[in-house]
């Protein structure tokens, strides 16, 4: 969720990890005669910085082995830094080009979880909240987020790929020694990192500040390397290099013009103050060794889809110096020879037995939650990469801000460690969502979305959630209370009490509305809720609520009615009734906002009970199922709603059902009838369907939009007063083009909507349609 805003605010702090080198012209040398394993000098290979334009330093490996060219020791910072230790811990060029290959990496370095595997909880959230804006509360005060993303997901997949090698190990023992730069949050101060946890060191090379979250290795709270050195030429001669191949990722400067926002003035500015201990760095450059600076100026540091791209500009700029390398390449024979010396060796802990489990957690969640949600038993083999995968899933919980484990053995016992950190923000949580629609002709509504959530109030797991809405045309608040009854299965029983109130133009009925059609009348509808339900999770995919509640209501119109005999004021409607509810949701789309595949569906069944005369039944349902072909997608949206039972509106009873105040279904607005005002058409009963396509213009920004998309939906849909008529006709349609994106502050639409009758409609929507 906090990634959208992570795609926001990015080219503030891209700067820190792609540094900006000055272009240097490059010394031949003349190719010396082969080398041989025992005489040739100690090569040192130092890789930079720069998100997804490290996939060049993929492309100089390959040379590298293509050419035969020994690498001796690895100095590396930050995107580099995850490369070279890959590389120093026994992973070929070519395996570690298919390996990410096969990983969608922008998702993981910004921690985009599949949402398909989310609680239904969290799903929640992500529907209700879009911005993906989180704030906490903890020690009297609010916090925000150290980083914008956390990095879960990034550690979790080096742990994975690294798990032979144990968690405390002196990098000097990885089939090529290696070392990574990283910088001391607290000091400033430049640190090595040269032992323990690979894993972790990589991680906290490329912490980039403000973006991604500090980490702390070793007491030390620590973040990007970049800011110290991106480029680690001394470091690399310190390990002992007589040769260096330094390959430098850097972004150049902007020119002045491209200067068009505070963001990209705040990314100049740090480029050119780090930008100095590059050009240091370079300046220890000597005349034997080698500078590789690929030309990457269509690569950002976000560009992770255009991997292969980066890999070709980095064999083509590695073949470029190709005299160069050529005077350090081996023979056949003695390459062959420093292929098996370098080969990964048995580890510490392979086929180890686990014989004690210490589950260590922050905060309020207790341990013996961690060691409910994992497998992994006393007695079991320990298998880093499988019990890696399950401290991922535990992660996805929304409980905690890092999940580790380490395999300690003392005295030839073999104890598993899993460190579970709540999130350091807090222990209760605030979340946030905006929401805006305008037609521009002086009517539009404008509404502010505020989430409360306090998990773990006790040590059984009850939290406690509270949404509030307040706006130009509605206001609501919803307080609840979970309680797991069944907390290995999910079940949960919840309290809850709600008030909500709404204002919506009344329009008269016509089956041929035209573009002249104006409200006459406003209605004001008010519920106030208070029940309890069960909740019954249905796997990952969603989950059933089956309850109670005491419902009452009330429907005033705004303005008198003008008759004949003048005007006449019109009765406030109410009702009350208990009654009882279910509540199905399913969830799989794989983003709430613009999928491209999986599908939602929601129905709620309310049905009073008692003695009431006046008591009513009703029945709501809506679905949307997505499916993507390249850079086509295609959604279909359904929808349908009524009353039902003895006293619903028929012809029979003249449509009176003695229950004016239940305030019916709407119709019109964006992607609900766009051509149309919003909520203009209102009745008992309700059948809308849509068909939306979406093209990807994959560009990174257009006009503030992220990912930004071209749409076209064709829409159908009407109201009906009587039960008879449900579903009969006529049908209203509408049409609509719209461009869309994430921006900043969510979701945004801006499009133009056509129907019959010379409606139509110009719009800007801000938040979710559907």
């Amino acid at each position: 969720m906090a990634t959208r805003l992570a795609s926001a605010v990015l080219t503030v702090f891209v700067a820190l990890a792609t540094l900006s080198p000055v272009v240097h012209g490059q010394t031949a040398a003349a190719p010396t005669q082969a080398n041989t394993e025992s005489t040739r000098p100690r090569i040192g290979l130092v890789l930079s910085g720069g998100g997804a334009r490290g996939y060049a330093h993929i492309g100089v490996l390959k040379m590298l082995e293509r050419m035969r060219i020994p690498v001796d020791v690895i100095a590396a910072t930050s995107m580099g830094a995850v490369v070279g230790g890959l590389y120093a811990s026994g992973m070929r060029a070519d395996a570690l080009e298919q390996k990410l290959s096969q990983v969608d990496l922008s998702d993981i370095a910004f921690d985009r979880n599949d949402r398909a595997k989310l609680p239904q909880s969290l799903r929640e959230d992500d529907f209700q909240y879009p911005i993906g804006l989180s704030a906490g509360y903890g020690d009297g005060r609010l916090k925000l987020p150290a980083g914008l993303v956390q990095g879960n997901r990034l550690l979790a997949l080096l742990k994975n790929w690294t798990a032979q090698w144990p968690d405390n190990i002196e990098f000097s023992r990885l089939p090529i020694p290696f070392k990574a730069m990283a910088t001391d949050l607290a000091t400033g101060d430049g640190v090595i990192l040269d032992h323990g946890s690979l894993p972790l060191a990589m991680r906290a090379s490329m912490a980039v500040p403000g973006l991604f979250a500090p980490i702390e290795v070793g007491g030390r709270t620590l973040v990007d390397g970049g800011l110290v050195s991106n480029l680690p030429v001394q470091l690399a001669r310190d390990m002992g290099a007589d040769i260096i191949i330094a390959v430098n990722i850097g972004s150049d400067l902007q020119r002045p013009e491209d200067l068009a926002s505070p963001a990209a003035v705040t990314q100049q500015m740090i480029t050119i103050l780090v930008g100095q201990n590059v050009r240091a760095q370079k300046a220890l450059l000597r005349g034997k060794d080698v500078l590789i600076e690929p030309q990457l100026s269509e690569l950002s540091f976000t560009d992770f889809a255009k991997g292969p791209q980066g890999v070709l500009q980095g064999e083509r700029a590695a073949q470029g110096v190709e005299a160069k390398l050529a005077a350090l390449s081996l023979s056949p024979q003695a390459y062959a020879a420093y292929r098996v010396a370098h080969e990964p060796q048995g580890t510490l802990v392979a086929g180890a037995r686990i014989d004690a489990i210490d589950v260590t957690t922050s905060g309020r969640v207790p341990p013996a939650r961690v060691r409910q949600l994992i497998k992994v038993h006393e007695g079991d083999a320990y298998d880093a990469e499988a019990l890696n995968r399950e401290l991922s899933a535990l992660a996805t919980t929304g409980d905690f801000e890092t999940v580790t484990q380490q395999l300690v053995e003392q005295n030839g016992v073999h104890t598993l460690k899993i460190d579970a950190h709540e999130k350091s923000w807090g222990n209760q949580f605030f979340l946030f969502g905006l929401g805006m629609s305008t037609n521009f002709d002086g009517r539009g509504a404008f509404n502010v979305n505020l989430g409360h959530r306090y998990p773990w109030l006790t040590q059984s797991g009850l939290e406690w959630r509270n949404d509030i809405v307040l706006g130009s045309n509605r206001a609501s608040i919803h307080t609840e209370l979970r309680q797991p009854l069944w907390q290995a299965r999910g079940f949960y029983i919840a309290p809850y009490a709600e008030y909500s109130r709404r204002r919506s133009d009344l329009y008269f009925d016509d089956e041929a509305p035209t573009k002249e059609a104006k409200p006459f009348n406003s209605i004001t509808m008010e519920t106030a809720r208070a029940g309890v339900d069960l909740g019954i999770p249905l796997g990952r995919k969603g989950e059933l609520r089956l309850g109670v509640n005491y419902m009452s209501k009330s429907a005033a119109f705004n303005y008198l009615a003008l008759t004949e005999e003048g005007a006449l004021d019109l009765p406030t409607l109410r009702a009350k009734q208990p009654a009882f509810r279910a509540q199905l949701t399913l969830d799989q789309l794989d983003d709430p906002l613009f999928p491209r595949s999986g599908y939602y569906f929601y129905s709620s069944v309310e049905a009073g009970f008692g003695s009431l005369d006046k008591k009513f039944n009703t029945a709501q349902a809506k679905g949307l199922w997505a499916t993507s072909y390249g850079r086509h997608t295609f959604n279909v949206a359904l929808e349908g709603a009524g009353q039902f039972g003895v006293n619903s509106p028929t012809r029979e009873n003249g449509g009176n059902t003695g229950n004016g105040a239940n305030e019916g279904f709407f119709l019109g607005g964006f992607q609900h009838l766009s051509a149309y005002a919003q909520d203009q058409f209102n009745g008992q009963y309700m059948l809308y369907g849509r068909l939306t396509y979406l093209y990807d213009l994959r560009v990174d920004d257009l006009l503030g939009l992220r990912a930004p998309v071209f749409g076209a939906s064709a829409e159908a849909g009407n109201v009906w007063q009587l039960r008879n008529n449900f579903g009969t006709g006529p049908y209203l349609k509408s049409g609509s083009v719209f461009v869309g994106g994430n921006s900043p502050i969510g979701p945004l639409y801006f499009g133009f909507a056509v129907a019959p009758q010379g409606v139509w409609n110009v719009y800007l929507q801000l938040g979710r349609v559907f």
